[in-house]
């Protein structure tokens, strides 16, 4: 297969996979496509926290076909997916873990991959060599520098090769309905690091391995700390709004254009607020190690309050009045029919999936690309028997128009369930504010200590 040549049936699948990609997610934000580079060979550098949604993320939101390096133990066990794997631009790399004789088989991977290269293609391939189930970029490894500098080197240094370093930020890692950001940054030309590598192989792969992951570093949530990485992500859950909120009024102060465009959008504005409230948090634990943990220490204490009265943490910060529960009540009631049509004809496949997954795939990382294969097979099939189901009464142009309808019925359906389990959560927080005010008055002096000290935090 000619990896570095454009496929109109890869084409044709990506079409399909964009559509459901559109409705798994609530919103996708895609900043910094200008950074791309056009007529010039790519390779693009995500971070790796969610195994398969990573690439689903950088394919579907570029004009490229980009040519991907993937573990080789997915390859190798049948026919059929290695043919699969082909189609969809997948080569493997092979690790130590594979057998110290398997190295040698990479060759064959770093030639065709150099082959893309040379032909203006783009790459693909994560820097961090392994996936993590956290907001965390990892330290770098070796592979985009060897097979930059092996392109560069066999072009007699004329290829002008484009590092994209690329952000991916999930809202959550595998819930459906969760929002999507990825993030181009500016590309690394890896020519200007090409006089040292003559001189100097290593230290210049060193140089431009260290570039990438500090460009890494600077696209999405980063939270280094170890020791309280649960406590700093719960921060970030809790206080998070908050923090965006004062970013906002300091933007819209500031007479500096950039700034006050920076945060306002819902999505991206609150994940670049959300980097800075995090990078400062890894700064205080550095600083000043015995605070952070009396910080941490109240935050649990405040956490623990709200477990106790079975209160959401998302929701405390609101304080519903009775009309405005009233007015959502009112709104469910409205919305009933169109979440019992989209319930009717979507619970099988989503429940049947979720159930799936969960109870037959341990490592919680790969949930969502496990959930993410079986919708593009399963749903299909259920609407196509469906369609059969109802056919004997409906004909015609309505079956067409039944079956466009149900994944679209399908999302409002969950969009009603997210509704009612909000609507639950606020009236919760109303009975504990009016009727048990003693508990109330405990959480909230609390919650403004615990505010009142991060925003002392974040002003230092």
């Amino acid at each position: 297969m000619s990896y570095e040549k454009r496929s109109r049936g890869y084409q044709l699948f990506r079409y399909y996979i964009w559509f459901v990609d559109r409705m798994i997610h609530r919103r996708v934000v895609v900043l910094g496509r200008e950074n791309i580079p056009q007529g010039k060979p790519i390779v693009f550098a995500p971070n790796h926290q969610n195994a398969l949604s990573d690439p689903m993320a950088v394919l579907l939101n570029v004009s490229h076909q980009p040519v991907w390096l993937a573990r080789a133990d997915i390859f190798g066990k049948n026919r059929i997916i290695d043919a699969i794997l082909r189609f969809l631009k997948i080569m493997p790399v092979y690790r130590m873990r594979d057998g110290i004789d398997s190295l040698g088989r990479n060759d064959e991977t770093f030639k065709k991959s150099v082959q893309v290269l040379e032909n203006n293609g783009a790459l693909a391939l994560f820097p961090e060599a392994m996936h993590t189930f956290k907001r965390q970029i990892r330290e770098h490894k070796k592979a985009i520098p060897r097979i930059v500098f092996m392109a560069l080197e066999q072009s007699g240094g004329q290829l002008d090769i484009q590092i994209v370093p690329t952000g991916i930020y999930y809202s959550h890692y595998w819930k459906f309905h969760r929002s999507l950001i990825v993030n181009f940054g500016k590309p690394i030309s890896v020519k200007s690091y090409y006089d040292e590598y003559l001189n100097d192989p290593q230290s210049a792969m060193k140089k431009l391995r260290l570039a990438l992951q500090d460009a890494s570093r600077q696209l999405t949530v980063n939270i280094e700390s170890t020791e309280y990485y649960d406590e700093f992500e719960l921060v970030r859950e809790l206080y998070g709004g908050t923090h965006h909120e004062g970013r906002l009024s300091e933007s819209s102060n500031s007479t500096d254009e950039k700034l006050s465009k920076e945060f306002k959008g819902k999505t991206s504005g609150r994940m670049l607020s959300d980097m800075k409230l995090t990078g400062r948090l890894d700064k205080f634990e550095r600083e000043h190690p015995d605070e952070a943990a009396d910080l941490v220490k109240e935050l649990r204490g405040f956490n623990n309050l709200l477990h106790i009265n079975k209160l959401n943490n998302l929701a405390i910060n609101t304080k519903p009045g009775i009309l405005c529960l009233l007015a959502r009540i009112l709104g469910l009631a409205a919305g009933l029919p169109v979440f019992l049509y989209g319930l009717i004809f979507n619970a099988l496949p989503y429940f049947g999936i979720d159930l799936l997954v969960k109870s037959k795939i341990k490592d919680q990382a790969f949930w969502s690309s496990v959930s993410y294969v079986l919708t593009i097979i399963v749903f299909p099939l259920f609407y196509i028997l469906e369609l059969w189901a109802v056919s004997p009464w409906v004909h015609g142009w309505w079956r067409l128009l039944f079956l466009i309808s149900l994944p679209f019925a399908g999302k409002l359906a969950y969009y009603w369930y997210s509704g009612l389990i909000i609507t639950c959560n606020l009236v919760k927080l109303y009975i504990t504010r009016k009727f048990k005010r003693s508990v109330w008055k405990e959480i909230n002096r609390k919650k403004e200590e615990l505010f009142a000290k991060l925003d002392n935090l974040i002003l230092k």
